[in-house]
């Protein structure tokens, strides 16, 4: 079984490879290609309704740790963030890098939890994959 803490190392390792390419930066649109990818992923196997009602949980879970998530909603394209991105601005850097780990941590153990880590996997190689990419096509 995987643990929490397997996934927290994935999304370590995924915020190295942000931080190695420069794009720290902007954490905000690298969180959002992260989050996509995942979810992008997610939805082969799961399907669109069941996707939002876990990701409608897993930014409400956000949100009441680091309210700052609360402006964030998600549509069928990915996440809506414009007023995301503007919120952060008044966000401490550790902050936001800490409400990103704890989101991408959640989402994905969430997920791992609901398909018995089947799609555990995919998810961390689409995380791996995501890191390696400009969030600015």
């Amino acid at each position: 079984m995987v643990e929490e803490s397997d996934h927290g190392v994935r999304v370590d390792a995924w915020r190295e490879r942000v931080r190695a390419a420069g794009l720290d930066v902007e954490l905000a649109p690298a969180f959002e290609a992260a989050f996509t990818a995942v979810w992008q992923r997610a939805r082969q196997t799961l399907g669109e309704v069941t996707l939002h009602a876990i990701v409608d949980r897993v930014l409400y879970v956000a949100a009441e740790q680091y309210p700052f998530f609360s402006t964030l909603q998600f549509a069928d394209d990915g996440l809506r963030s414009k007023v995301f991105r503007e919120r952060i601005s008044s966000v401490s850097e550790a902050e936001l890098d800490a409400g990103v780990r704890f989101a991408l941590v959640e989402f994905i153990t969430v997920l791992g939890s609901l398909t018995a880590e089947i799609l555990t996997p995919a998810l961390h190689a689409e995380l791996a994959r995501v890191a390696l990419e400009d969030p600015h096509p």
